[in-house]
């Protein structure tokens, strides 16, 4: 990354950085370019939390280590501006480390989640199936940005998002349409890596917005597996929900990098809006 892109605060690099306390409890800046509408991205806010524990092991001097699961519960919304995370490490392994992390916002715990550390695969699958995809956005494919159903999609100053438009009949006010999409993304700033890909994992708009339930889906709770380091390039992202019931829906992503390998697997589990 040249010098120019790590200012520039809509890097996501920039946006993701932590500063140690020295005690285990680091410090960090929500910005607007990462959020949507007035509220902090919640894929992002995955990413800030690995990026904790992974800061906080390597001030103690542990092995170098990557994140491979976090499991997030959003207790309630940050606002933009400065956030206090703190640590605790609940286990040192030589395979899997596990520290926990509360994000703090005047005094009140608005995410907490558990960060499971280690190294990444390097080697390909044995085994691995997956949907095929087309590995960049065909022309047809529509950017995301502006307005949204949510609020406006900020987060398109720090990366490309393309939307495969025969996924999304919502854009065309047809409802009924299966609870499923499909998109592309990529950082605007340099290269994915592990902490990009569990912002990718959330990048979409809910899958409701097909059921003609539009507004703001609030995500309960979170929890993503890196599987790979991704390769530079386009990721494609799958999502899809199993079920709808009353307020409440799932929503199950699949990230693949540029070179066909799953690199990031999350679930999650969250508040409907009304037809």
């Amino acid at each position: 990354m040249s010098t120019v892109e790590a200012q520039d605060p809509a890097s996501f690099e920039v946006a993701c950085a932590v500063r140690s306390l020295g005690d285990g409890t680091l410090t960090a800046d929500l910005r607007p370019e990462w959020s949507i509408g007035h509220h902090p991205h919640g894929g992002f806010l995955l990413s800030l939390l690995a990026k904790a524990a992974v800061a906080v092991l390597a001030e103690r001097g542990e092995p170098t280590a990557e994140p491979l699961v976090v499991s997030a519960e959003f207790l309630r919304p940050p606002a933009i501006g400065p956030v206090l995370l703190r640590t605790d490490l609940r286990k040192v392994g030589r395979r899997a480390t596990v520290v926990a992390v509360r994000l703090e916002q005047r005094g009140r715990s608005c995410v907490e989640a558990t960060v499971t550390a280690g190294r990444l695969p390097i080697r390909r699958p044995e085994w691995t199936d997956l949907a095929p995809m087309p590995a960049e956005p065909p022309p047809r494919a529509i950017p995301l940005g502006g307005d949204t159903a949510e609020g406006a999609f900020n987060l398109a100053k720090g990366c490309d998002v393309r939307l495969d438009p025969a996924t999304a009949g919502y854009l065309t006010g047809r409802t009924g349409e299966p609870p499923r999409l499909r998109l592309w993304v990529r950082p605007r700033h340099g290269v994915p890596d592990p902490y990009f890909v569990l912002l990718a994992g959330d990048v979409n708009p809910p899958v409701v917005f097909n059921l003609g339930r539009t507004g703001w889906a609030p995500t309960v709770q979170l929890t993503a597996l890196v599987r790979a380091r991704p390769a530079s390039g386009w990721l494609r992202v799958q999502v899809e929900s199993r079920s709808v019931h009353e307020a409440w829906f799932d929503s199950d992503a699949t990230v693949i990098d540029s070179a066909g390998r799953l690199v990031c697997q999350a679930r999650q589990l969250a508040l409907s809006p009304s037809p």
